[in-house]
């Protein structure tokens, strides 16, 4: 028998490992996969090199046929097919010799064994995929100075080459390859190698929560984007700052890239200075062109070797201009310095199932075992020592918002006060909690070295008293976790659920640290499963910080979203994040709460935090203007989740727990309705009761929860923190301005009546309802939106004058707004061609919104009148014989005549516009949800700036750092993000914060005022609310401060420290003293008795209708919010008659109530020298906590 070649040999046990990864190498599937197709032709054009012998032209196309089942001609397998095959061999033979004492000669004997390419897929020109050739492969992977306890990335892997060099010296590895085909390959030839298809410009995002590199090996295209046609010539920069923040600090980038990409080239001069700030550049040079010969190319290329750890002085870059034959590129990298040292973080060695799981984005298999993961141990655990003081009450109650705060109740030994100063609204410090008996288990060095303040861990105390008690009742619930019903206790499948607690901190108290505290109480009781759910996928990192800082390992936070919905969560212990959004998301039958229930398992007792809980309201269906408002979807999961896990630990933390009662539907832990505890039988009974209560009875739900230990409500104090009213008066040309649009509008309103009776949707009656109201609603919303815009945008001028003041005294500026008119700006780009977007003529004014409404939503199709079955005539939609809607001509050219009249009034650009090309890009930090921007070049030129996702991060380190010193921020940056005048920042100016758009949200608008006050900070801001003295703008602060009035009496219980002393209750235009007001202006209109506004001038005026068809005056009145939104778009001179006589007419309503003594003041601070309490009555003691309701009947002073 014939003695086997030791190139056979060398394929059968590369077969063998084959098998055993992947499967039969006989299984059809697998032998016409793609992949592993080109691999077999691949172990055959292998055996050529191990003898070094050329690999044929021939050969190749023998090899392809029979692998492929046909020919090149046939269309069976392309040249570019053959070439991979030909680099695989190369990366096989590798494997079996790898290097010899001479590398470089031995890679490029194998080269020149290898064909030249010569044909060029059309995927190949697009994507630039060139792969590295063997001996410049090897020297990148030199200059990386591989370690065996390395991870290598490399991000453009192609065939896996600069990888394949990094397994040679014992590194592990990952890949990523956006090429479809090549992905198919990488997955045959390296398996069990974590392995992502993602567009590496954005892989920094991509890998978000992933595993850092300590090496990246990289040679991406030059200028090729994945979905672009043209070249962009900013890929290569894209690509390597991407790879570099993800690469570990400390750690060491090696990038190939064209020979342009240089330092020492003027256009990217600055792009390397700018990459220095975090990276230093050790080697940049130029490599002569004929070590791509063999690829078909001579392109000049360049080396650049980058160590991620900040350069000295970043103008100082090495740079040789001129290209390097290969002998002199290696002699430079044998004098590279060495790397700066590096530790990778020691992890527990786990399966390829596990890894897979948790690196790559691969399918895991659904059916693998639980993965047991070696998490955080905590030792010297503890039972926390304090001791419980009796309360007595402040001594002396100031006429304040706020009281300084301090525990109540008890005193924790060794406990340290929390960093800075913290304060509880006057109504809550009036209230002291129920004395707690629960115990935390913690580390003590949690407690001594003021891991968690004194405030925090009683936070972590309280929560474990609720946790350790049930609501009163047993329940039913339904197999859709929807129902839940009373039962008896006796109950076949009754359950109980257990009590809740919630965190109502504001900013500055560390909400994400007393989380983690939380669940580390459990954990370190043996309740190591925990569920965290938050607002947005970033909130993840602030998770893994706040539990890192007690201790926890990053590796103990499971990230839900990269587990494939529908498989099962092989980790048997562990704290799993999630989003709302997440947590919602369904698909074929299988949803991620179904998935998460399975792995807590129905007796879960760990912990559940709701992050943000507010992101749950709306829990329940309520009556809303224009009819019933569906649950929303994260409330109704919500609930689910509480429902299906009855036994687990539930916390609610947010500092803007709901803005209505409704919004706190989903706390049904807390045992407000249904369990006995409080008089409301139902969710819908509670919601409805409250209401009826008005604010004052919001007041008493915080109180109340607080007395029963079930709520803590603290914030940062606000002493050193400014208030000052920015008002804004607009000039004359602004005023013209103004009240031009405002005619504008009227035509229009007069106009959409026209077009709706052209159109048979109205006429002598209403003919389709649904219809008009669509119309009306969309007008009155597009207008609503556009005059708060225009307003805006004509604060600007002003703003950016007390802007330049505020960098003048050395302060920062932070800008809080709402609308970024991102839609619009793409809806504008969509119609300009791409290659016109550095040079474009845009109108991104407020106007446009209302061109949008005009050519979108402007009713032009025609309906048809019709009889019902009933008889009543009614309109539908017309269609022509081709199913076209027929258009109405006549409500066209009044469409058209209205698009003619806006197109000839002054545009006023947007407040975001305005302040980043006054400013310049360069000095304004944007933190918002845009994905593109127009700027202006100092030439006045508008160009599109696109913002990767990582783009609001590099922001706000740019304005914490001092690079920016004036920061905008929408809702996309107002949730968990810091602008304050940190001392561990280098930026540590004075915050002025100018609340420019408050918006609709009074939530957001809270959570916003938060980002420049917190913790550590050297200087408390100038918050600085700006308005205009045009009197309709009062509509837009009304309404957020009505929702501010609720959201404080819901969340402090004090309405008015909902707006933290911003807004005055007087703000409130929708209060039932403004309802009485606004009768009592109506009726003056229409007797006559208000002469400067005749009741037909007003109707005209305002398209409201005061007479009804009898001729008296109507019954059912237009309501206060309809008066405030058309008020809005009156000429102003007539907004200020109006609104005069409207609050004349409101504080006689407040004067006469007052005097009656029946004014709704809120929480009021009583003072005389002496009070004597004649009547005083305990009407309920709670059973559980003991806490008495004792109201004074009757005081005297």
């Amino acid at each position: 028998m014939a003695t086997p070649k030791q190139s056979d040999v060398f394929i059968s046990i590369y077969m063998v490992s084959l098998i055993a990864t992947q499967g039969s190498l006989f299984d059809l599937q697998t032998v016409l996969d793609y992949g592993q197709s080109v691999v077999n032709v691949a172990q055959e054009l292998a055996k050529s090199l191990m003898e070094q012998r050329a690999i044929s032209t021939k050969t190749i196309q023998s090899q392809m046929n029979r692998q492929f089942h046909g020919t090149a001609a046939e269309g069976a397998w392309q040249w570019k097919d053959a070439y991979e095959a030909v680099e695989v061999a190369a990366i096989l033979y590798l494997r079996h010799l790898g290097l010899s004492q001479n590398p470089l000669e031995q890679l490029q004997l194998i080269e020149s064994l290898c064909p030249t390419h010569t044909r060029r897929s059309e995927e190949q020109l697009q994507l630039q995929q060139f792969s590295t050739p063997l001996s410049l492969a090897y020297l990148v992977s030199l200059a990386g100075q591989i370690q065996g306890n390395d991870l290598i990335l490399e991000p453009s892997a192609g065939n896996g080459i600069l990888g394949q060099f990094a397994l040679l010296q014992g590194a592990s590895l990952m890949l990523n390859e956006i090429s479809p085909d090549r992905s198919k390959i990488l997955r045959r030839l390296f398996p069990g190698v974590p392995l992502f298809s993602v567009n590496a410009e954005q892989i920094n995002d991509y890998l978000a929560g992933k595993t850092q590199p300590s090496v990246v090996l990289m040679n991406p295209p030059f200028s090729a984007s994945p979905k672009v046609n043209s070249r962009n010539p900013d890929a290569t920069a894209r690509h390597v700052n991407s790879a570099l923040q993800r690469l570990s600090d400390r750690g060491r980038l090696v990038t190939i890239s064209a020979n342009w990409f240089s330092p020492n080239n003027h256009a990217w001069r600055d792009t390397f200075v700018k990459m220095q700030e975090k990276a230093t550049v050790v080697l940049s040079v130029g490599i002569n062109g004929k070590v791509y010969s063999k690829h078909g190319t001579h392109i000049d290329t360049r080396l650049t070797v980058i160590d991620k750890v900040p350069a000295a002085d970043p103008q100082e870059i090495p740079c040789i201009s001129d290209t390097v034959e290969l002998a002199e590129l290696a002699t430079l990298i044998e004098q590279l310095p060495q790397r700066p040292v590096w530790e990778r973080i020691t992890q527990t060695a786990q399966t390829a199932v596990s890894k897979a799981i948790r690196l790559s984005p691969v399918k895991p298999n659904s059916q693998s075992a639980p993965v047991t993961q070696a998490l955080s141990q905590f030792l010297d655990i503890v039972p926390l020592d304090y001791e419980i003081v009796d309360w007595a009450g402040n001594d002396q109650l100031k006429d304040t918002l706020y009281e300084t705060y301090r525990p109540q109740r008890l005193r924790i030994k060794d406990a340290l006060p929390h960093p800075s100063l913290l304060c509880e609204s006057a109504a809550l410090a009036l209230v002291s909690p129920p004395a707690p008996t629960y115990k935390p288990h913690l580390p003590q060095h949690i407690v001594t070295q003021g891991l968690l303040s004194e405030a925090q861990l009683e936070s972590v105390i309280y929560a474990g008293q609720a946790h350790s008690e049930y609501l009163s009742g047993s329940y039913i619930v339904d197999d859709s976790w929807d129902n839940v019903t009373v039962a008896a206790n006796n109950a076949e499948n009754a359950v109980r659920f257990r009590r809740g607690w919630f965190l109502g901190d504001g900013t500055g108290a560390g909400k994400g640290r007393q989380c983690a505290g939380i669940i580390l109480d459990n954990w370190c009781q043996g309740r190591r499963k925990a569920i965290w759910v938050s607002k947005s996928s970033a909130l993840i990192e602030d998770a893994r910080r706040d539990w890192c800082a007690l201790g926890g390992d990053e590796k103990d936070i499971i990230d839900l979203s990269n587990i494939k919905l529908g498989d099962r969560i092989p980790f048997t212990e562990g704290i799993l994040f999630c989003t709302y959004s997440t947590l919602r998301s369904q698909k074929n039958g299988k949803s991620r709460l179904k998935q998460i229930i399975e792995w807590a398992g129905k007796d879960y007792e760990g912990a559940i935090s709701f992050d943000e809980c507010h992101s749950m309201g709306n829990a329940m269906a309520v009556e809303g203007t224009l009819g019933l408002v569906s649950a929303s979807q994260q409330g109704i999961v919500g609930l689910r989740l509480q429902n299906a896990l009855p036994k687990a630990r539930v916390v609610y933390v947010s500092a803007t727990g709901a803005t209505k009662v409704s919004n706190l539907s989903y706390a049904n832990r807390l045992g407000l309705w249904q369990t006995g505890d409080f008089p409301f039988n139902s969710r819908e009974d509670f919601v409805e009761s409250i209401e009826v209560g008005g604010i004052a009875a919001m007041e008493v739900v915080a109180r109340d929860l607080k007395a029963l230990g079930l709520y803590l409500a603290r914030s940062l104090s606000f002493d050193g923190v400014e208030y000052e009213m920015l008002e804004i008066e607009l000039t004359p040309t602004q005023e013209r301005i103004y009240d031009n649009y405002a005619d504008a509008f009227q035509i229009i309103h007069n106009n959409l009546y026209k077009a709706l009776e052209a159109c048979n949707i109205t006429g002598a009656k209403t003919y389709n309802r649904a219809a008009k109201m669509s119309a009306m609603s969309q007008f009155e919303s597009h207008k609503q939106r556009f005059f708060n815009h225009l307003l805006t945008g004509m604060k600007c001028p002003m703003l950016i004058k007390a802007i330049e003041q505020d960098l003048a005294q050395g302060h920062a500026v932070v800008i809080q707004i709402v609308s970024t008119n991102e839609e619009l700006l793409k809806r504008r780009l969509n119609e300009v061609r791409a290659e016109e977007w550095k040079d474009l003529n845009l109108d991104l004014t407020p106007r446009e919104y209302v061109m949008d409404y005009l050519l979108s939503a402007f009713p032009v199709h025609l309906h048809e009148i019709h009889s019902s079955s009933e008889g009543e005539e009614r309109s539908e939609p017309a269609f022509d014989a081709d199913g076209s809607p027929i258009v109405s001509s006549e409500a066209v050219s009044l469409r058209d005549a209205l698009v003619d009249k806006l197109a000839s009034l002054d545009p006023i650009p947007g407040a975001l516009e305005q302040l980043l090309w006054h400013f310049g890009h360069k000095q304004v930090a944007e933190v918002t949800g845009r994905s593109k921007r127009v700027l202006k070049d100092d030439s006045g030129r508008l160009f599109v700036d696109s913002r990767g996702s990582s783009a609001n991060i590099a922001e706000t380190n740019a304005f914490m750092q001092g690079d920016k010193q004036i920061l905008i921020f929408s809702d996309a940056g107002g949730t968990g993000r810091s602008y304050h005048a940190d001392l561990n920042a280098m930026n540590r100016r004075r915050r002025s914060h100018y609340l420019l758009e408050a918006g609709w949200r009074a939530d957001n608008a809270i959570q916003g005022l938060g980002r420049s006050h917190r913790t550590n900070q050297a200087s408390a801001p100038v918050f600085r609310p700006v308005t205009t003295n045009v009197r309709g703008e009062r509509r837009f602060i009304s309404t957020i401060a009505r929702r501010l009035d609720s959201l404080g009496a819901l969340t402090r219980g004090q309405r008015q420290t909902g707006g933290n002393g911003i807004f005055d209750t007087k703000d409130n235009l929708e209060s039932q003293y403004a309802e009485y007001a606004l009768y009592e202006l109506f009726k003056q209109i229409f007797q006559g008795r208000f002469y400067e506004v005749p009741l037909g001038k007003f109707e005209q005026m305002t398209g409201l209708s005061l007479t009804s068809h009898e001729g008296g005056m109507k019954i059912d009145l237009p309501p206060l919010r309809q008066f405030l939104n058309r008020l809005l778009a009156l000429r102003i001179e007539m907004q200020n008659v109006i609104f005069e006589r409207f609050e004349l007419l409101l504080s006689q309503q407040i004067e006469t109530a007052i005097a009656n003594g029946v004014f709704e003041i809120g929480v009021e601070t009583l003072r005389a020298e002496k009070f004597t309490v004649e009547s005083c009555e305990n009407v309920y003691t709670h059973p559980a906590t003991g806490s008495i309701t004792n109201p004074v009947l009757s005081l005297s002073q």
